[in-house]
């Protein structure tokens, strides 16, 4: 059996210059990952493993802090990102209906990604909307006081910008 030799990257100029900035400051793993995230969506393995050899850190620190803190992405998101607020008032609200509905309507469940990498959802503790609940961010946009009806509409409206 073959065995492949990990894929080579560079990582962007924004990301090294960022690296240099924070190599020396305490806390700069996360802060490093943070910038990482924001600029690929998500954190790409060979992009992790260069990243380790440029900090001179074990890859498992690197996957120590990612698989820790729920923010961090391990596979790329979709196009349109859903985060179904599970607060306390929108849970009570019906939030889980919210989420089968999604479920209903384009086939994933939470943490997952569609096919044409159109949409992926995700629940999320709470987007600081409570008196809207229940509440459903596409991306940056926030919808408010919403009943499973309200979904086809906005999911369409979001499959169309893709």
């Amino acid at each position: 059996m073959a065995t492949h030799a990990p894929e080579k990257v560079t990582l962007p100029d924004e990301l090294l210059s960022f690296v240099e900035e924070w190599r020396d400051k305490p806390g700069n793993l996360i802060m490093v990952l943070h910038k990482m995230q924001q600029i690929y969506g998500y954190i790409p393995r060979a992009e992790a493993l260069e990243l380790a050899r440029v900090m001179d850190v074990p890859l498992a620190k690197i996957y120590g802090v990612i698989t820790f803190y729920h923010y961090f992405k391990l596979k790329k998101p979709g196009k349109n990102k859903i985060q179904v607020c599970m607060g306390t008032a929108c849970y009570l609200k019906g939030g889980q209906d919210l989420i089968d509905e999604i479920e209903n309507l384009i086939g994933i469940g939470v943490n997952q990604t569609t096919e044409d990498d159109v949409f992926s959802m995700e629940s999320v503790r709470c987007v600081g909307c409570c008196g809207l609940a229940p509440v459903v961010m596409v991306n940056d946009e926030v919808y408010g006081k919403l009943k499973k009806g309200d979904l086809p509409e906005i999911l369409a409206k979001h499959r169309g910008e893709s």
